[in-house]
């Protein structure tokens, strides 16, 4: 998990919280708003957890978000470590770095938002074609989506 920051036309700031999978390289869940709390982390955190089940570790780097006592109860409660990147080492969570410099590029760079609505909109689906649409070198040139399906095919036999 990450935040990439970004502005609408009339200059007001808005974040983005990206969470990718590392082994499947979805990117499950773009969280847009002009802040985010450490509340909201868990809450995207527990609806994810819902849906593919518990994490055993959830890398993150040493935000304010991340350090807070709501996400560090939740992972406690939940048996998750949370594996903090060293700071000024962005190396140390690439996957996600990678993942927010295509976002920036290929998203935030090139619209132009209206409102948070318009860029939940358009974020929501870049997200859904980087799954669905983009094959992966590292995925045996398949779509993270298709990767996923493969795996969970495999896990069931």
């Amino acid at each position: 998990m990450d935040f990439v920051s970004d502005a609408l036309f009339d200059g007001r700031w808005l974040r983005a919280l990206t969470v990718v999978d590392a082994f499947t390289r979805e990117a499950l869940r773009i969280e847009v708003d002009q802040g985010i709390k450490g509340e909201q982390v868990v809450a995207v955190v527990a609806r994810l957890a819902i849906l593919r089940g518990v994490p055993e570790t959830i890398q993150v780097d040493n935000g304010p978000e991340f350090v807070s006592k709501a996400l560090d109860r939740w992972a406690y409660e939940n048996s998750v470590a949370l594996d903090f990147s060293r700071p000024g080492k962005p190396t140390d969570n690439a996957l996600v770095e990678s993942f927010n410099g295509r976002l920036r590029d290929e998203c935030l760079n090139a619209n132009w938002f209206l409102s948070l609505a318009n860029a939940r909109a358009k974020i929501e689906a870049w997200r859904r074609q980087y799954n669905e649409s983009r094959p992966h070198t590292a995925l045996g040139w398949r779509t993270p989506q298709e990767f996923a399906l493969a795996a969970a095919r495999e896990a069931a036999e």
